[in-house]
């Protein structure tokens, strides 16, 4: 058994049993990926993936617990190959996070910039995705950090931390009704379309919720995932908008106008989430401090204790009335 055999039934697995896409991947061939396949499976005498054909088409019962134990086998080499390079060179190495459009546009840089300025020798990679993508991500170890504002509970793997809670702005063009009214009321809202985030995406959910309570079904014409495409689709007049406060920029945004929100809607909080039996080096707990100044290596560290349901509410508790302080300003 080889550790590249283990690689290749991961890859295949993450890529939707697509040989071909766990090759390009993988920077090798289809024919070998296909090999070394059979050839673990002749090896350990149980067949890993069901076939028709020459097509995989899903786990077997014994796969998917041999690849469990693959995936974990994985983790622990990144582990290894972490430590011995902290040992190596604290201060140099690379940085893969993964995230959504409006965390890395709005959110992360000025974290960024401080972070580039302290460990120059790091190189910083980001990856945008969904929620459900960069929680995946940081559960494969893909990545080293998901930062998002929905979907990381969802994963068991994940060890997850509270950084900054945010609100909602309304978006409307210079002059339009909605600017009269003080306090906007959901009701107003509702008499307009709307332009607004995908579900799923940057807090979207907590937006529905509270039209439902009100019961109220608003018309919904134009959803994204870019909180610049929102604006842009505002501005031609498609419907008023939806969106994080901090996607706002009155020197920029000129044309428009952002009506607070807050009393509307709940606040979302955004958190960062990492692997568990992941090694976290030295920069890479600076990134995190450096991003949301409460999350301390020592914070940190009970994150990665705080295994149970019940334990992570206890800790994202303790560390909520930090939230209002840390991270961007709304």
């Amino acid at each position: 058994m080889k550790l590249n055999q283990l690689r290749y039934i991961v890859e295949v697995n993450r890529r939707g049993l697509n040989v071909s896409a766990a090759a390009e991947a993988l920077f090798t061939s289809q024919p070998g990926v296909s090999k070394q396949i059979r050839l673990l499976e002749e090896e350990l005498g149980v067949e890993i993936f069901e076939r028709s054909g020459k097509h995989f088409t899903q786990l077997t019962p014994a796969g998917k617990e041999i690849m469990a134990v693959a995936e974990r086998i994985l983790g622990e080499t990144r582990t290894i190959s972490g430590i011995a390079a902290e040992y190596g060179n604290d201060q140099a190495g690379s940085l893969d996070i993964a995230t959504t459009h409006t965390q890395a546009r709005h959110a992360l840089p000025e974290a960024v910039s401080r972070f580039r300025r302290d460990f120059p020798q790091v190189s910083l990679h980001f990856h945008q995705g969904t929620p459900m993508q960069i929680a995946e991500m940081a559960t494969s170890g893909d990545v080293d950090f998901a930062i998002a504002t929905e979907a990381l509970e969802l994963y068991d793997e994940l060890a997850i931390l509270p950084c900054y809670r945010w609100n909602r702005s309304i978006i409307v063009p210079d002059g339009h009704p909605l600017c009269n009214q003080t306090p906007v009321t959901l009701e107003a809202i509702a008499a307009h379309p709307l332009v607004t985030y995908v579900f799923g995406f940057t807090g979207r959910s907590r937006l529905d919720e509270a039209f439902a309570k009100r019961g109220l079904n608003p018309d919904v014409v134009f959803t994204a995932t870019d909180s610049e495409v929102i604006k842009t689709y505002v501005q031609l007049g498609l419907g008023v908008g939806i969106m994080a406060s901090m996607a706002f920029d009155p020197a920029r945004d000129q044309g428009l106008v952002a009506l607070d929100a807050s009393h509307l809607f709940e606040p979302s909080i955004t958190s960062i989430a990492f692997r568990r039996g992941a090694y976290l080096r030295g920069y890479m707990l600076a990134f995190i401090e450096t991003f949301a100044g409460h999350l301390t290596p020592d914070v940190v560290q009970q994150g990665l204790q705080a295994r149970t349901p019940d334990q992570r509410a206890a800790l994202f508790r303790a560390l909520e009335p930090m939230l209002d302080e840390a991270g961007p300003r709304m």
